[in-house]
C-alpha cells in the first residue's frame, strides 16, 4: 500500500519449518512447491502447507503480523477467511480465533512518533489450513501488516497546527500482499 515490504509465499505438501532457517530454503521451496501466482496440485491424501515470509521496508515501520487470506465459493456464495499466521514480539495466534494478540504498538498523535521497540524486521512461518477441504477449490494469499503509523491527514493537521480530522481515523496500518496461490481438487 506504500512501503516496500518484501513478501514470499509458497504452497506445497513438501514444505516444512526447516526451510525457514536453511540458507537454501527459498531454492528448496521452489523445488518442493509453487510460488505465489501458481497453481497448487496435490495428489490424494496430501495437505498443502504454506511458507510465508515478509521483510519490513528498511525505511518503514516494523511488521506487526502476517495473515493468510483464503477464498472459496460455497453454495453459490463467495467466502473468505483471514488467519493470522505469524505475530511479532514472540506472540502466537490464538488457536480459537486465529488472531494475534495486540503487540502494544502506539502512535503519539502530537508528533506522529512511534514506539519502534515493538514489531519485527522479519516474520516467517510454515502454516497449514486448519479447514482444508481437498474437494473444494480455493485460493490463498499472504498479507503483511505493519504497526500503526499516522495517516496523511494527521501529518497535515500537525504541521498546520490544526485539530485532527474527525471524519478520518488518525492512524492506519500499511500492508503488502502476495499474488494468490490457487488450489483445485484433483480430477
Amino acid at each position: 500500500s506504500g512501503p516496500r515490504i518484501r513478501v514470499r509465499f509458497f504452497g506445497g505438501s513438501g514444505l516444512d519449518a526447516a526451510l525457514l532457517d536453511d540458507p537454501a530454503g527459498i531454492a528448496k521451496a521452489y523445488a518442493r512447491g509453487v510460488p505465489m501466482g501458481g497453481d497448487l496440485e496435490l495428489t490424494e491424501g496430501e495437505v498443502p502447507r504454506f511458507l510465508a515470509i515478509a521483510l519490513r521496508d528498511p525505511s518503514g515501520t516494523p511488521l506487526q503480523r502476517l495473515q493468510v487470506i483464503k477464498g472459496w465459493v460455497e453454495d453459490g456464495s463467495t467466502r473468505e477467511a483471514v488467519f493470522d499466521v505469524a505475530c511479532s514480539d514472540g506472540a502466537v495466534p490464538s488457536p480459537d480465533t486465529h488472531r494475534c494478540p495486540d503487540n502494544g504498538a502506539q502512535v503519539d498523535l502530537t508528533d506522529c512518533s512511534i514506539n519502534a521497540d515493538v514489531g519485527a524486521a522479519q516474520l516467517q512461518t510454515v502454516w497449514t489450513d486448519p479447514d482444508f477441504d481437498p474437494n473444494q477449490r480455493a485460493f490463498y494469499y499472504l498479507r503483511a501488516i505493519e504497526n500503526p503509523t499516522c495517516r496523511w491527514s494527521t501529518w497535515d493537521a500537525i504541521r498546520a497546527g490544526l485539530p485532527l480530522r474527525s471524519d478520518l481515523p488518525a492512524t492506519l496500518q500499511e500492508r503488502a500482499w502476495s499474488s494468490p496461490i490457487h488450489y483445485a481438487p484433483p480430477n
